[in-house]
């Protein structure tokens, strides 16, 4: 029975757009919204670590944040912070690009920021609100917010 149901959950994930996870499988969701650099990069170096640790991850960047996934980004987005040495773009590349974690931006931020998708660096993306939510609600999932 419990094969069956864990079965029937990956299905309805799979349909929702969301990752298959076994039951146990803890799952991140980082809210960004801080426009300032410090709080975009801890924001950045307690998902990497969460993920070392063995959870999945989602990052939605939103308002200001958004700024990150710019392929034009702003120099607050950009520029080394100390101790690491590392941007808070440069250290979500790095999470994106050695664990898989998805980045998205904000569904409403880039029409009012005036531009499209092509605007943002390879492998970002529009939120798609309703896989967000899913992802929000998902057994096992904590959302750190910024």
């Amino acid at each position: 029975m419990k094969s069956t149901l864990t079965a029937l959950a990956l299905v309805a994930g799979t349909a929702l757009g969301l990752p298959a996870q076994a039951q146990d499988q803890k799952n991140l969701v980082t809210i960004l919204t801080a426009e300032d650099a410090q709080r975009q990069l801890m924001a950045m170096v307690l998902t990497i670590n969460t993920v070392q640790a063995g959870a999945t991850a989602l990052i939605l960047l939103c308002g200001s944040a958004g700024d990150l996934a710019m392929k034009d980004a702003p120099a607050s987005a950009t520029e080394a912070q100390v101790p690491m040495g590392m941007s808070p773009q440069g250290l979500m590349q790095t999470i994106m690009k050695k664990t898989g974690t998805k980045v998205e931006v904000c569904a409403i931020c880039l029409p009012n920021k005036g531009v499209g998708e092509d605007a943002l660096l390879d492998g970002i993306t529009a939120a798609r609100p309703p896989v967000v939510a899913g992802a929000l609600i998902a057994d096992n999932t904590v959302v750190m917010s910024f």
